[in-house]
């Protein structure tokens, strides 16, 4: 394939090539399957061949239904549910009456189910070229840093607020809590709309980020308080899908042994966009105003919206194939042709979708040990990071007599630490975790929690070394270096978290995402307004210690969840 025909290819794959196929009525940017000259690869046509053999004892099989082996305009076809080329002829058995039926390929009421031409097929994403695979997987964790980036580059413009709309500080605060909680409720909506194969991930994708980009556009010139509080929460709440279903679209492109390192990039972004954002903008609103702060996030987000529309393509392998079997009814008039998610997602209705989205995650939290777990630590992990917006304003200038630029430096550390912790994570899976894999195996999911066993010391640690450490007469590099640790320990604890639950839970694992962010949120969303009257009723060492005291829940847990997970997991209905 050509440079110009692979780039022809991804543009009809994205939101603009779907529009210009849409209003010339596909004519333009064609499948394979829509161009007259299509034919089945020559693998399908021996497959139909021996499964005629196997399945056309009669002319009927199952209940009266007709063959299920149809011409296909000249072309005999099924598909192969494997992916694999050489027909498995074992799966054909007998009912009742001894008419002979296939049952791997073909559904009891002969319906031929269709899947991936090959193994090598390239509309599969897991064959995709490695750069493509690239793109698409860095323009998530970008999406990432972006949303995350946003809600705390309004931290230097408090004051600006207060001032303007002669509000407290704790008050003001809530532009940075409300854009938190928005993105925590987000998830619980657009994963599972996303995970529905009639309308895919990326609809849902490139609507909310066109709708963050239109909120934002008003929010730099909102004139009433209650106003911007309204908009940053819509910010949140639009910006929120990446959040929760980014490591869903990373397993569409990458299989186990990659999945764990591009995992790395996307909480990357995660770890580190918080604390780029204060850096960002602290300059330009003492330049130019508080409003500044919220001119970049369409500066950023504008330009992304951009890449989305030309080239952002569909990830989820069942809404390609369902869109395939459309296609291959259309050109074949067989209607037999249905993707597997077609039929499990026939009878699909709003109920159902408010049951996967709100209900099934609370439910498995409550009853199952090992993800309530993992949804309080994070949630405590994560709204511990975000109350470090409503301390350092409060030690580093008290203490060492810092002015506004020079704190927002300090947030450098956080991202230094999420950095090295990254190198160090990848280093851990390249040279340790894939090797034990590739070699016996994935022996159980408790083997993903390994890195996170001595790691899980590391926020305590962090968190005691800057509550006893930020004074005058200790130089202000040692408590930075505990922000350094606890950074970087938690991002370690985070990528074992977001391993351990999809290998655990695959049935279930986009839902428990939207959750885990929900509860990372919700507790973080607090944190951002109890951490002011913290540190001002008990002071930032105590208020530190207590929250340091705190992580020591994650230092119990992460060795019990090493034990015992296993027998969690087999008392539970809900592990796969």
């Amino acid at each position: 394939m050509t440079w110009s025909e692979s780039l022809l290819e991804i543009v009809r794959d994205a939101p603009l090539g779907q529009l210009l196929r849409f209003f010339t009525h596909n004519r333009v940017l064609q499948y394979p399957e829509e161009n007259p000259d299509f034919k089945l690869p020559e693998a399908w046509n021996q497959l139909s061949l021996d499964l005629e053999k196997a399945c056309l004892g009669t002319s009927h099989i199952g209940s009266g239904e007709p063959s299920t082996i149809d011409n296909l305009q000249g072309e005999k076809a099924t598909i192969n549910g494997t992916g694999t080329t050489t027909p498995d002829i074992e799966s054909s058995s007998s009912d009742e009456q001894g008419t002979t039926r296939c049952t791997k390929n073909i559904t009891k009421d002969g319906t031929i189910l269709v899947d991936w031409y090959s193994d090598s097929d390239p509309a599969n994403p897991h064959n995709w070229s490695p750069r493509r695979r690239l793109f698409v997987g860095s323009l998530i964790s970008i999406y990432t840093g972006v949303v995350y980036v946003s809600s705390s580059i309004y931290t230097p413009s408090v004051e600006g607020v207060m001032e303007e709309f002669h509000v407290s500080s704790l008050t003001a605060a809530l532009g940075l809590a409300m854009y938190v909680l928005g993105y925590g409720i987000g998830p619980l909506l657009f994963s599972p709309l996303g995970e529905i194969a009639r309308i895919g991930r990326n609809p849902v994708y490139f609507v909310t980020i066109l709708l963050f980009v239109v909120f934002s556009i008003p929010t730099p010139f909102v004139n009433t308080f209650a106003g911007l509080i309204i908009l940053r929460f819509l910010q949140g709440f639009f910006g929120s899908p990446c959040l929760a279903a980014g490591g869903a679209t990373l397993g569409d492109l990458y299989g186990l042994e990659q999945f764990p390192f591009a995992m790395v990039a996307w909480v990357s972004a995660m770890s580190c966009g918080p604390a780029l954002g204060p850096l960002l903008s602290t300059y330009a609103v003492s330049a130019k105003g508080w409003r500044w702060s919220l001119l970049e996030i369409i500066w950023m987000s504008a330009p992304l919206l951009l890449l989305y529309f030309v080239l952002m393509p569909e990830t989820s392998g069942p809404s390609i194939l369902l869109q395939r079997a459309r296609r291959l009814r259309k050109a074949t008039g067989n209607q037999r042709l249905k993707s597997q998610s077609e039929i499990d997602q026939a009878h699909l209705t709003v109920s159902n979708i408010a049951v996967d989205a709100l209900i099934k995650p609370l439910e498995i939290t409550i009853k199952d040990p090992a993800i309530l777990f993992v949804q309080v630590y994070a949630a405590i992990v994560y709204g511990i990071y975000y109350s470090y917006f409503e301390v350092f304003p409060m030690v580093y200038p008290a203490a060492y007599g810092m002015g506004m630029h020079s704190v927002s430096l300090v947030f450098i550390c956080i991202g230094v630490g999420s950095m090295l912790a990254a190198v160090g994570y990848w280093a851990y899976l390249y040279f340790v975790l894939m090797p034990q894999i590739k070699k016996s195996g994935l022996r159980s999911q408790e083997q993903t929690l390994l890195a996170g066993l001595p790691i899980c010391f590391g926020p305590t640690i962090g968190l005691f070394t800057f509550a006893w450490t930020a004074r005058s007469s200790i130089h202000w590099i040692v408590p930075t270096l505990g922000v350094t640790l606890y950074a970087g320990s938690v991002f370690t604890i985070l990528q074992c978290i977001f391993l351990y639950v999809p290998f655990s839970y695959p049935r279930y694992a986009a839902s428990l995402f939207a959750a885990n962010d929900f509860f990372r949120s919700a507790l973080a969303c607090g944190s951002i307004l109890f951490a002011h009257p913290l540190y001002h009723n008990l002071g930032f060492a105590k208020g530190t210690s207590l929250l340091g005291g705190l992580s020591v829940i994650g230092i119990l847990g992460m060795w019990w969840l090493y034990f015992y997970g296993a027998k969690l997991r087999a008392m539970s209905k809900f592990a796969g």
